[in-house]
């Protein structure tokens, strides 16, 4: 036994011997291969070509992304080297997310369609999954559905949104009820809330879908029987309001957007677009609706503004930069 282990000893020793060379040698050529591909990487990464994003004003603070219709993996260094793995994954790590609150209202549900069509990431606050489900096609890559009661307090709200959002689009609203109090919980509080939770991340633009006559009474329309009628439960546009100038007074850049009657047919005749406390009546398509909530994301026009729309078969088309800049900042 004795004689066993004094070989097996000899053997070792000698196996250490011969492959002690060969783990240097190897170690090093790694190390060499290493040391290239770093240098490499440092030498073409300034040459590589930057896509201008579309939306500019809400991107403005990342790198931009390429092109959707171009896959990172036809990217490549004019050095010839493809982008390395890691690359990739610094590159999907700085995509944003724009949040939808009330994503599967009428008005949201198109909101988020709309986003997802124009290439953006949407994460979809709701309610109830088991409705989201139904309304939103959740097995799209591109959409998150996560659970957000802006009733709850701003803190929940935090942990929805994330920080991974870089704008949020409000389109809550009360259910019709018994409950007088639930306007004044959703329509002013559930804002204020939504408000309170982009300050704690940082989030810094903010799209509210609110509706005309909210102001009603200033302007002289308090018999409106539009005016009277959407009081009558609960305040609700007055407590619309009262979110409207919250959201004035809290330095995020906002839009707010006032639509007449929505309808839910789709889009007929031309967009109008006025300044606040200007239209008292006039319908439009919830899908406009969407349309100028999304087209107000990338706009330095839209900033910091409060405009009310509508729609009319006699109105002339307009681009949105044109709409949006003919409305002065108040």
């Amino acid at each position: 036994m004795s004689l066993f282990f004094h070989k097996s000893k000899h053997y070792w020793e000698d196996r250490q011997k011969r492959c002690k060379p060969r783990i240097i040698h190897l170690f090093f050529r790694a190390l060499m291969a290493t040391a290239l591909i770093i240098k490499t990487c440092l030498l073409s990464a300034p040459r590589l070509h930057h896509h201008h994003h579309r939306y500019p004003l809400l991107f403005s603070t990342t790198s931009p992304k390429p092109p959707k219709s171009q896959s990172l993996k036809s990217i490549k260094m004019e050095s010839g080297n493809e982008i390395t793995e890691e690359a990739k994954e610094n590159v999907n790590q700085k995509k944003k997310k724009i949040f939808v609150a009330g994503a599967t209202g009428s008005t949201g549900k198109r909101i988020v369609e709309q986003l997802l069509a124009k290439g953006f990431e949407v994460k979809a606050g709701v309610r109830d999954l088991d409705k989201a489900k139904t309304a939103l096609s959740e097995h799209n890559p591109s959409l998150q559905i996560v659970t957000a009661d802006v009733t709850e307090g701003s803190d929940k709200l935090v942990q929805a949104i994330g920080d991974d959002s870089e704008a949020v689009i409000c389109a809550t609203g009360f259910r019709p009820g018994w409950n007088l109090f639930a306007p004044w919980k959703v329509d002013n509080l559930g804002t204020v809330n939504l408000v309170e939770a982009c300050r704690k991340l940082g989030v810094k633009r903010f799209i509210l879908i609110s509706s005309i006559l909210v102001n009603g009474a200033a302007m002289g329309q308090i018999l409106n029987p539009a005016y009277i009628f959407l009081n009558i439960f609960g305040l609700t546009l007055v407590a619309k309001l009262q979110a409207e100038n919250y959201i004035r007074k809290s330095g995020i850049n906002y839009t707010i957007v006032r639509p007449g009657g929505l309808r839910n047919e789709p889009p007929s005749g031309n967009l109008v677009m006025e300044p606040e406390d200007t239209l008292y009546d006039g319908t439009i398509s919830r899908d406009l609706v969407a349309e100028v909530a999304v087209e107000a994301l990338g706009l330095p026009e839209s900033s910091y503004k409060v405009v009310e729309i509508v729609s009319r078969a006699d109105a002339p088309k307009r681009t949105y930069e044109d709409l949006f800049g003919s409305i002065k900042q108040k």
